[in-house]
C-alpha cells in the first residue's frame, strides 16, 4: 500500500487494480453522483475498465499526485477518494482539490479533514503554488467544505453541458487558495 497522506481518521493511499468493486459502488450511487458529470451513476464496468486504470496510470504521469483512495484508519473501510492533481503534467504546482465520499460519511467532517490535510501537505512539502476546486453553484455542502478549508470563491461560470442536470442553470463555481495566502489559513 502506497500511502500519500494520513489524517486523524483516514489514510489516503494510491488506488490499485484491486479497488474496482469499492470504486464502482461509490460511482454507482445516484446521490454521490448527483452533482457530477451527467448527474447519473457510472456503470460498474466503465469504472472498472476505464476510470480505475486511468487513476492508477496518473500517479507516474503526474509526479505521484492524483486521486487517492480514502480508508478509515480504525478499520480500513473504503470511505471514498480525494483528488490532489494538476490538470497538466508540467504544472505540478497548480493542483485541483476534489473529493467524493460515500453517503454514510457525509456530515462527519471527513471531507474537510482530508481537504485540509492535502492543502497543508501541498503547501508545506510538495511545492504547490495554487490549490483550486470547482463544483456546481448549488452544491452547498461541497462549497462549505472548500470555505472551511480556506479556499476563496474566485468566480462563477457557465458551461454548455450536452446534458444539463438540475441546478446547472445556476452555473459552476471556482475556489482557490494561493501559497502566499496560506499563512492566513487555519487548517
Amino acid at each position: 500500500m502506497r500511502v500519500f497522506c494520513v489524517t486523524e481518521r483516514m489514510v489516503l493511499r494510491r488506488f490499485t487494480a484491486e479497488d474496482g468493486d469499492d470504486l464502482a459502488a461509490l460511482h454507482g450511487d445516484p446521490d454521490v453522483m448527483r452533482f457530477v458529470g451527467n448527474g447519473r451513476p457510472v456503470p460498474a464496468e466503465v469504472v472498472r475498465r476505464r476510470t480505475l486504470p486511468s487513476l492508477v496510470s496518473d500517479y507516474d504521469r503526474l509526479g505521484g499526485l492524483g486521486v487517492f483512495a480514502a480508508e478509515s484508519s480504525s478499520d480500513g473501510a473504503f470511505l471514498g477518494w480525494f483528488e490532489f492533481r494538476p490538470s497538466e503534467a508540467d504544472a505540478l504546482d497548480d493542483v485541483e482539490l476534489g473529493y467524493r465520499l460515500h453517503r454514510r460519511c457525509w456530515g462527519r467532517g471527513l471531507a474537510t479533514e482530508g481537504a485540509q490535510a492535502l492543502v497543508r501537505l501541498g503547501f508545506t512539502e510538495l511545492g504547490v503554488h495554487r490549490v483550486y476546486a470547482t463544483t456546481m453553484a448549488v452544491n452547498h455542502g461541497s462549497r462549505r467544505v472548500l470555505e472551511k478549508t480556506g479556499l476563496r470563491h474566485v468566480r462563477t461560470f457557465h458551461e454548455d453541458w450536452p446534458e444539463p442536470i438540475p441546478g446547472s442553470e445556476h452555473g459552476d463555481v471556482e475556489y482557490e487558495l494561493l501559497r502566499q495566502d496560506s499563512r492566513d489559513w487555519r487548517g
